[in-house]
């Protein structure tokens, strides 16, 4: 008979750990909001994988975690029982020349990574990689090792594949991690995220915003950002004419819906990168909080048999596959 794991929190973290605990041992999944996670983070996100665009802001051994997990990823969406869009084909940034020095300066806080390096492109190879940009920009930066996911087709179909393999979910429960631990559980893997900050959890919640569209007259290829005088603002194509456009982080841990001013701030920004965006019908407008540490790094810990991943602040998709693969190896070395 197969070891028990129980795993608390079904976002980004707690799929991915599922997916690779489910080839070995029976799992028990808690998650206190539906089976659709339509509250989660990871459900809101534009699942953006783009280690260079993020060296940025964080600290060369994040990127390149970040970079080793894009080769991860198809690894698991390999255990799906239906295909889910996953892409490598780079990112493109883009500015007006009001904003052009603010794409300098973050050219050159690019850091290097694996022989990867970004790339001016003129308006011809603008033209070639993303035609319908080229009207509107004479230049642009290409990050070649980035890509993204289809989250809402990655939360779909690993609930769907993880229930026929016989896992076994209980939604809309809130339940004690440490009362789970006293059970007769091999290990509990608490991937609670911003749900598991109390008084004493040092977790704060970074505010992502983004508007869902359907836009049948835009064809982007793959995730384009465009530089502003607030924040970078990013269009992520998903499958059948669908776009993300989000910020790319509010320092707030506000959980109201989207304001109006920053609806107003996306949409313009995307109309201003491709006119057939006027004509899009927005599906959704969404906001949601990830959970940080005041390091803004994943923090993997454990406490007798609880083992806890969180902290992927703005990272989630990006590191989770490497993160919670470093979590389990420490009672599980076949994942």
């Amino acid at each position: 008979m197969a070891q028990k794991i129980a795993i608390v929190g079904f976002g980004v973290c707690g799929r991915v750990a599922a997916l690779l605990l489910a080839q070995h041992y029976d799992i028990e999944v808690f998650e206190r909001g539906d089976e659709h996670g339509h509250s989660s983070a990871g459900h809101v996100a534009a699942a953006m994988l783009a280690p260079m665009a993020e060296s940025v802001l964080c600290e060369q051994d994040l990127a390149e975690d970040g970079l080793a997990a894009l080769a991860l990823w198809p690894k698991l969406l390999a255990l799906l029982d239906e295909p889910v869009q996953f892409q490598q084909a780079g990112s493109i940034i883009v500015a007006y020349p009001q904003d052009q020095g603010a794409m300098a300066h973050f050219r050159k806080q690019l850091k290097p990574l694996a022989g990867f390096a970004g790339q001016d492109i003129d308006g011809a190879q603008l033209q070639t990689l993303e035609p319908e940009l080229a009207g509107r920009f004479g230049k642009g930066l290409y990050l070649p090792c980035e890509g993204q996911l289809d989250n809402q087709g990655f939360y779909q179909h690993s609930y769907l594949s993880l229930k026929r393999r016989g896992v076994c979910f209980t939604f809309n429960a809130d339940v004690d991690v440490d009362a789970l631990a006293a059970q007769d559980y091999q290990a509990v893997i608490d991937c609670r995220g911003i749900g598991a900050k109390t008084a004493h959890t040092p977790l704060r919640g970074v505010r992502g915003e983004v508007a869902r569209v359907h836009a049948p007259e835009v064809r982007l290829s793959r995730p384009v950002r465009l530089m502003h005088p607030r924040y970078p603002i990013y269009i992520a194509p998903k499958p059948e004419h669908r776009y993300v456009i989000g910020a790319t982080e509010i320092e707030s841990q506000d959980t109201r819906a989207i304001t109006v001013r920053s609806t107003l701030e996306l949409l313009s920004a995307a109309y201003s990168v491709h006119s057939g965006f006027a004509e899009a019908t927005v599906e959704s407008l969404r906001a949601g909080l990830r959970p940080a540490y005041n390091d803004n790094r994943p923090h993997i810990e454990q406490r007798g048999k609880v083992i806890s991943i969180n902290g992927l602040y703005r990272h989630g998709y990006m590191l989770a596959p490497i993160v919670v693969k470093r979590a389990l190896a420490q009672f599980n070395t076949a994942v």
